[in-house]
């Protein structure tokens, strides 16, 4: 009986593996990802088709919300801030939204984009920005809803919705000249705090040139605009422990604790308070 049992146990459990049966979405799952100047653009979306319909005005009404796609909402995701007719738009995720008409469409930037669809309650706060758009109609039938970035220039580009026989075309500029000449600016400036920091804890980690380290460690500290950090000091005088100058790593290691006891972090108060004992117990002998 109990080998009956467990039988039909196991055919059970291999019957319920095999449920799970594998069928495609009638609007199936599509992803834009594109590089506009120096932003970041993508688009998560799902794809619905015409299917002998008519969609514009019967299927997706005029003058009412729509989701903009099919399924979970669209989402729209900008890497920096972007401009749409002399508004901006800040660097994030949103859902779009539309309110499709003959001659214009509404396209909306929604804040939530967690919702299936439409939200259940519109929140206006959420509203990030809404623009008005023309309807352009083209001579192929687009059978499948799709989205693109297209339009491509090294300032901007043009987030396009075509389904139908129509297509909805939302030009936006990119900060390309303010992110370029920053990066112009930090490159011709020479290497940063942080980059001098990180070599001179690379060459510590890989014991190489310990004179190197020590000089970027220095640049490091002496470039600091604000407080240096305890963890800067850790640093050096690690470095300078290594190098065999024990009295001038005790002394900024007395440094780093006192700063990292100020800031209440028990790692770097240990880590100290160690390399302190070890050091001093070194000196002379």
């Amino acid at each position: 009986m109990i080998r009956k049992f467990l039988y039909f146990s196991a055919l059970l459990t291999n019957l319920v593996g095999y449920t799970q049966v594998q069928i495609p979405q009638t609007s199936p799952k599509a992803n834009v990802d594109q590089i506009v100047g120096l932003t970041q653009v993508e688009v998560d979306y799902s794809r619905p088709n015409v299917k002998d319909r008519l969609v514009f005005g019967d299927l997706v009404s005029y003058g009412k919300l729509w989701r903009t796609g099919a399924n979970k909402n669209t989402v729209v995701t900008f890497g920096d801030d972007v401009e749409i007719q002399g508004k901006i738009l800040p660097k994030g995720s949103y859902a779009l939204y539309s309110i499709p008409k003959v001659s214009q469409w509404e396209i909306i930037f929604y804040k939530d984009t967690s919702n299936w669809g439409l939200p259940e309650q519109w929140d206006q706060e959420k509203v990030a920005l809404s623009t008005v758009v023309k309807v352009e109609n083209i001579d192929r039938k687009q059978e499948s809803f799709t989205i693109s970035i297209n339009n491509l220039s090294i300032d901007g580009a043009a987030l396009e919705l075509m389904w139908d026989y129509v297509i909805i075309s939302v030009p936006f500029k990119v900060p390309t000249n303010q992110i370029a000449m920053k990066s112009i600016e930090q490159t011709m400036a020479g290497p940063s705090v942080l980059d001098y920091y990180s070599a001179a804890e690379y060459y510590y980690a890989t014991n190489q040139d310990q004179n190197q380290a020590l000089e970027w460690i220095d640049k490091a500290i002496a470039e600091e605009s604000d407080q240096v950090p305890f963890y800067f000091l850790r640093l050096k005088s690690q470095i300078l422990a290594r190098l065999d100058l024990k009295e001038q790593a005790v002394e900024v290691a007395s440094e780093a604790l006192e700063l990292a006891k100020k800031l209440n972090n028990s790692d770097y108060i240990k880590l100290s308070q160690e390399s302190i004992k070890v050091w001093s117990a070194q000196i002379g002998s």
